[in-house]
């Protein structure tokens, strides 16, 4: 089993925090990471637990995205709450997750994680622009090793 520690090997917490932190500067969106040890169960329903844990369905205008990463596996999800994905459909999430995959089976995660978080910032502010009078950060921006 991958512990806390190897999967803190693996992902540079710095750089994923940092792309968050720029993506989120031009959106009043959330973007969160999770990153899960091994296991073998369905990727969907643990991203889908973990959506709720985290509380990214409370979010005022429904729009977070989460990232949920299983690097032992290879495997991830990406998951938008309803007010993101009524504003870009079923092809984005397509697209986030060929850009994100093609960096994964490099072994590259890190690099996969602010590629597909720099694609959702775009269009997270596209859709949710930034406004400073109202906008306040509604999730954490740390990484979540949490349970499955």
């Amino acid at each position: 089993m991958v512990t806390r520690k190897q999967l803190l090997r693996i992902i540079d917490q710095a750089k994923i925090k940092n792309a968050i932190h720029q993506a989120e500067l031009r959106t009043s969106g959330e973007i969160c990471v999770s990153v899960a040890p091994l296991f073998w169960g369905n990727v969907q329903k643990a991203a889908e637990k973990a959506f709720v844990r985290m509380g990214m369905t409370k979010t005022k205008d429904r729009n977070s995205v989460l990232f949920f990463v299983v690097p032992s596996r290879r495997k991830f999800a990406v998951l938008g709450d309803s007010g993101i994905h009524e504003k870009v459909g079923q092809d984005f999430w397509e697209q986030i997750a060929k850009v994100v995959s093609e960096r994964f089976r490099e072994g590259n995660f890190t690099d996969g994680l602010v590629a597909g978080i720099d694609a959702v910032g775009e269009q997270l502010a596209a859709h949710f622009p930034y406004d400073a009078s109202q906008d306040r950060d509604e999730l954490s921006n740390e990484i979540d090793f949490g349970e499955v």
